[in-house]
């Protein structure tokens, strides 16, 4: 461990999508309907320099750790996110939300008003169930992957796109911010 040489950035923003479809696969193997979460990334070299009594929990061979926070309330995402400042040694982070997904045409006629937008959303037949993982890195880099929810089976369509999400990979790129 002592003689390996530190990970770059570059290491790390490679780790980034990786990371991101690990925590939806934990995340997903509780099922559906859980709470929004955060989840510190942790350059794993680092953690285990610090804490080595975790060697046999942590796969060595992954640039990154995510290590769970507390669950977020959903209604005030952006307060919530807004309070969260996070210690050197974390690298990035990562927000896990279950969303609704509609089909282009019907986004763009939403209403203007946030909760009645929500509504309408959650309404809406043609609605998709969505579990969404963003993840930024201190230094630069996001993903963004995403499972459709399936009817009435396990597994659902994975979308991997650091497109899907620009507002909440901003909002979460600002926890770092000085």
């Amino acid at each position: 461990m002592g003689g390996m040489p530190p990970q770059t950035p570059e290491d790390l923003a490679a780790a980034l999508p990786s990371a991101a479809r690990e925590i939806e696969e934990f995340v997903g193997a509780a099922g559906w309907d859980q709470p929004t979460q955060v989840f510190a990334l942790v350059p794993t070299r680092q953690l285990l320099a610090a804490e080595p009594g975790l060697a046999d929990q942590l796969d060595p061979d992954s640039p990154l750790t995510p290590i769970a926070q507390e669950s977020l309330p959903a209604e005030d995402l952006a307060e919530a996110l807004g309070r969260i400042a996070w210690p050197d040694q974390v690298s990035g982070c990562a927000l896990v939300q279950e969303i609704v997904v509609l089909p282009p045409e019907a986004e763009a006629e939403l209403p203007g008003d946030a909760d009645e937008a929500r509504r309408v959303a959650a309404e809406h037949p043609e609605r998709r169930e969505a579990r969404l993982v963003a993840a930024v890195l201190r230094d630069g880099g996001e993903a963004c992957v995403m499972r459709l929810r399936a009817e009435g089976a396990e597994g659902g369509e994975v979308i991997q796109d650091p497109r899907l999400a620009p507002n909440l990979l901003a909002a979460l790129r600002a926890t770092f911010a000085e």
